[in-house]
Order: structure tokens, then C-alpha cells, then sequence
């Protein structure tokens, strides 16, 4: 065997790992999606704020309505584990929210946070532009 076709072979190899992990990372693309947001772009410290001082509910009920509008437009149980409709798409939307959670946790206990992003506009500063209606000028 030749050095170049032990480079050949090589590459060949890579060229199929990176097929295999981009088809497995497209497959699973929205799990991908879902823990990146809420370990990456979420702010668990106001997060957990928010969840003690009553946000809890609004999610529990959000959860509830999650899963009944879920079990009226696709009824059917989960065949593999049992469950009825409506249980079975309670327990899925509480494991989304858990992996939330445990995304909220891991973001504690390593220090991550995501960058603070200001929404409001910049304070206007008057009496400093071409318009300042103080002198009289006229537009």
C-alpha cells in the first residue's frame, strides 16, 4: 500500500464520520436547537427569580394547555410506553420544561450567563444637535 493511498483511505474515513455526525445532528436538530437556547441564551439567574415569585404558575398552566390543544389535534397514545392520549403529551411537554430546567441548572453550577442585550434606545441628549429649538432657528 502506497502513502497515497493511505491518505486516500484517510480521508475517506473522515469524509464518512463527518456524513454520520451531520446526519445524526440534523435528525436531531431541534432537541440541538432547544438546549442551546435555554443554556446559551436564557438568563437563569432572573429565571429562577421569576419562577419563585409566582411564574410557576402561568408555566404550569402553559404546560397543561401545551399538552390538551396537542391531544385534540393529534390524538393517540404512546405505543411504545402505554400511555393514553393526553398523559402521553403531558409527559413529553414536562420533559421539554425538565430539560429546561436541568439547562437552567448546568448554567448555574458552571457560571455561565448569557451577554446582557439592552433593548431601549439610547437617552436622547438635548440641546446638543443641529435641532435645538431653544434658539429659535427655524426648520
Amino acid at each position: 500500500m502506497t502513502l497515497l493511498q493511505s491518505f486516500w483511505e484517510l480521508f475517506t474515513v473522515l469524509g464518512n464520520i463527518v456524513r454520520e455526525v451531520g446526519d445524526i445532528a440534523l435528525r436531531h436538530s431541534l432537541w440541538i436547537v432547544w438546549i442551546a437556547w435555554w443554556l446559551w441564551a436564557v438568563n437563569w439567574r432572573k429565571g429562577w427569580s421569576v419562577l419563585r415569585e409566582g411564574g410557576w404558575a402561568p408555566l404550569v398552566l402553559l404546560v397543561v394547555l401545551t399538552a390538551t390543544v396537542w391531544s385534540a389535534i393529534a390524538p393517540g397514545g404512546c405505543p411504545s410506553c402505554g400511555l393514553p392520549n393526553f398523559w402521553y403529551q403531558l409527559v413529553f411537554v414536562s420533559g421539554l420544561v425538565a430539560v429546561a430546567f436541568l439547562c437552567g441548572w448546568l448554567q448555574g453550577v458552571f457560571g455561565w450567563a448569557p451577554a446582557e442585550i439592552d433593548l431601549d434606545p439610547p437617552a436622547h441628549a438635548h440641546g446638543h444637535g443641529h435641532h435645538d429649538h431653544a434658539h429659535g432657528g427655524h426648520h
